[in-house]
């Protein structure tokens, strides 16, 4: 009587190693039914002769291979779009996550009612549709009417124009809409630091910086790399901002990224292979960054 009560007992659904996979099986499996098909014929399409012709049906769909792949990394301005890319993708999450920090930081160190007004302002701005929000900084930054301008004294000056002033407004407005979700994210690991172990560093003699970097920052480590994880997918993938604020990737493409190029590949010049490749590297491109980032910390033993 007590073997088959020991067995279950011992089994890895009652030892609780399988009930957050239990729980997770509905959510898991609405994702898959959304993302995986579309995975599949972004990578079909990929490996396809993929054009207007085939749209139409006028003529068949021949296999290409890597065809497409190695047509677009032959071409210089992939390589440059990809490098751009990856270079403001970076300074968009350093830039959000800097902001973001601060801010949570500031928020435990304020009164209620300024806490109250700073939360709504940040919620506000995160709740912006992104293409609302980067039509108002364009009209914010206007040549000719934009206030900015006016109280800078800057005249007629065009952000838009040149290929940084439009990278650094686009910067600007993706941290805008972006620093909420991390002010709030880490606000809430803060608060859940124990109130004894900021007591003992401040016994210590730590200063504020000392005892955020080497108590605070080290005990936020899981959820750091929740927003960080995150905003390097939201920021890699920018495509709203930019093709609205600079008109379509700004004069002469000078401020593509990898989206709104597949973008143009696929919809402008009717190359759809050539889109969904661009597609399928920037999703192994993220996988790649996730999952080297995850093993950097599960050496370090943040995560299971």
């Amino acid at each position: 009587m007590n073997g088959p009560r020991k067995a279950a007992a011992n089994s890895p659904v009652h030892d609780g190693r399988w009930t957050p996979w239990i729980y997770l099986a509905p959510a898991l499996t609405v994702l898959a039914a959304l993302l995986v098909y579309p995975v599949y014929q972004l990578g079909l399409i990929s490996f396809l002769e993929y054009t207007q012709a085939q749209v139409s049906g006028g003529e068949p769909t021949s296999f290409q291979g890597l065809g497409n792949y190695t047509e677009l990394f032959a071409d210089s301005q992939f390589r440059y779009v990809l490098l751009t890319t990856v270079v403001f993708a970076a300074a968009c999450v350093t830039g959000t996550l800097a902001v973001g920090c601060t801010l949570a930081v500031l928020l435990t160190r304020v009164r209620a009612l300024p806490r109250l007004l700073l939360m709504l302002a940040a919620l506000g701005a995160w709740a912006t549709p992104a293409i609302t929000g980067s039509t108002v900084w364009v009209f914010l930054f206007d040549a000719d009417f934009g206030p900015v301008n006016r109280v800078l004294g800057l005249g007629d000056f065009s952000w838009t124009y040149g290929r940084t002033s439009a990278f650094a407004l686009v910067f600007l407005e993706v941290v805008w809409c972006s620093f909420p979700l991390v002010m709030v994210t880490v606000y809430a690991g803060i608060r859940a630091v124990p109130v004894e172990v900021l007591e003992a560093a401040a016994l210590d003699g730590a200063s504020n910086w000392r005892t955020w970097r080497s108590v605070t920052a080290p005990m936020l480590r899981p959820v750091l790399l929740v927003v960080t994880v995150q905003s390097v997918i939201w920021d890699f993938k920018v495509f709203t901002q930019i093709y609205v604020m600079t008109d379509g990737g700004g004069i002469a493409g000078q401020n593509l990224v990898l989206n709104v190029y597949a973008y143009q590949k696929a919809f402008a010049s009717s190359q759809y292979s050539l889109g969904s490749a661009i597609g399928v590297v920037m999703l192994i491109v993220l996988l790649g960054v996730t999952l080297v980032y995850l093993r950097l910390l599960r050496r370090k033993g943040e995560v299971l």
